[in-house]
């Protein structure tokens, strides 16, 4: 059996943790802290992380704990100045079920994948930090802060920004920090303040230099965050005081989790050395604008499960998500310029974000165009009638294969794309009302796209073949 260490129990090291246990993989995940993370930190999850928790069989409980992200009342100078939304509210569509952004707290979002990997018999070991690693080319010795030496087939760092596995694997780290500019993001409870909206607290004059709080959902706080003077600190004082200078008594009575975050924008020059692998913070750190960082994190792990579990194409986790890491950085970048240089739009989040129009295709050794697009979804019909979704059919740790209208291909015959260890395709007849199913095909594998969106959404005709990977990109 496949033996996976995992260094880091964030969301990263999570989402991974799960992938692997879902196909068999003997995952151990460890962590160096001594408790689980309680607080705010990362609260923003994009639709296509939505779209992730979804075939990971969490999305419920995300949407049960959490919220849409709330308008944002602004207060100039103590007064009311107007609604402003950070994300303009979306309607779903047959190819895009969850369009919007949505907001959990971190620690709650760690506790529900916690409890999914429990299912699978897995249990983080908090306390138990990685102290080094060697590596040949059969498999990759850790040892533990336990004394424990063990030998894995691979050993991925989800461990931070200040990664120990990439600095024993000898990775550079490239990047900038900046000292100058330091911003104070915390959780407090505020009693005066309405929790189904977000507040700008500012000077008429200077609106943008002023403080945002943003409900947590489930937890009767706020994650409050404001640009932080020279010497000032993370205290609950410190808060008070920017509160009183822009609002009218305004009460802070609770502090928990706080941070001071300075510009650190970096990129590991490689994802991999050897049977060892990097994502999330410890491949690269973003800016807070623009909430990337987890779900970069997220992704790279959905993207790099499938692969490991099976034990292919590993080289094209780096070619992928390193390609996607640097897109991000580069729109989270450009938006904290604007917030640093005061423009009133900086709030303001567009679909760049979502990361629905991320792309995997590029070209090969011989030009040839590889991977592809994220699969879309669509409403479909079983052969029972009964309302069902594309997505519902691509859950899973499977390769999915559509096939539309007339033909059947051979189940039996190998897809030189899929790999053996990925098991055999689950392959579904896409017919359109009134088609019949050819001859020879399982009724139980058959759909109905009775409103043509699945169609529409492939760009398909009769005859096409579409394979879709683990992970919801086109093969």
């Amino acid at each position: 059996m496949l033996r996976v260490l995992v260094a880091g129990a964030g969301p990263t090291g999570l989402t991974l943790g799960i992938d692997l246990a879902r196909r068999g993989v003997k995952v151990r995940i460890v962590d160096k802290a001594e408790r689980f993370f309680d607080g705010s930190r990362g609260d923003g999850i994009q639709p296509r992380t939505l779209e992730v928790f979804d075939d990971l069989g969490v999305l419920d409980a995300v949407l049960k704990e959490g919220a849409p992200p709330a308008p944002i009342r602004v207060h100039l100078d103590g007064r009311p100045a107007g609604v402003r939304w950070m994300f303009e509210p979306r309607e779903p569509r047959p190819d895009v079920p969850y369009p919007n952004a949505w907001v959990l707290g971190q620690s709650q979002l760690e506790g529900i994948l916690r409890a999914r990997l429990a299912e699978f018999g897995v249990q983080v070991e908090p306390g138990v930090a990685l102290v080094g690693l060697e590596q040949d080319d059969e498999q990759v010795t850790a040892r533990l802060s336990t004394g424990e030496s063990a030998r894995f087939d691979y050993l991925v760092g989800a461990d931070g920004g200040a990664s120990l596995v990439r600095k024993a694997i000898g990775v550079p780290f490239p990047g900038t920090t900046d000292e100058t500019f330091r911003v104070l993001v915390g959780d407090v409870t505020a009693p005066d303040l309405d929790p189904a909206f977000g507040h700008w607290f500012a000077a008429a004059g200077d609106p943008m230099s002023g403080i945002v709080m943003t409900p947590l959902p489930g937890t009767g706080m706020f994650q409050y965050a404001t640009v932080l003077g020279a010497g000032d600190d993370a205290s609950l004082a410190t808060m008070q005081a920017a509160l009183d200078r822009v609002s009218s008594g305004v009460r802070l009575t609770g502090h928990g989790w706080a941070t001071v975050w300075r510009p650190n924008v970096r990129l590991a020059e490689r994802y991999r050395a050897g049977r060892v692998f990097l994502a999330g913070d410890a491949a690269h750190v973003h800016p807070p604008t623009g909430g990337q960082g987890m779900n970069t994190g997220v992704q790279d792990a959905y993207n790099l499960g499938w692969r490991l579990a099976a034990e292919t194409g590993l080289d094209r986790y780096e070619t992928e998500r390193r390609a996607v890491a640097a897109r991000v950085l580069g729109i989270s970048t450009a938006l904290l310029d604007r917030y640093a240089e005061g423009h009133e739009d900086a709030y303001r989040r567009g679909e760049e974000g979502f990361g629905l129009d991320i792309t995997y295709r590029a070209p090969d050794a011989t030009g040839a165009l590889v991977t592809g697009d994220r699969a879309p979804d669509a409403p479909l019909r079983d052969a029972s009638g009964a309302p069902v979704r594309l997505f519902d059919l691509f859950r899973g740790p499977h390769f999915t294969r559509l096939v539309f209208g007339g033909g059947t291909p051979d189940a039996a015959t190998p897809d030189p794309r899929v790999p053996a260890a990925s098991g055999t395709p689950h392959t579904w007849i896409v017919l359109r009302p009134g088609e019949e199913a050819p001859a020879g095909a399982d009724g139980a594998r058959v759909v109905v796209d009775a409103d043509g969106h699945a169609y529409a959404a492939y760009a398909a005709a009769p005859g096409d073949v579409v394979l879709v990977r683990p992970d919801g990109y086109l093969a």
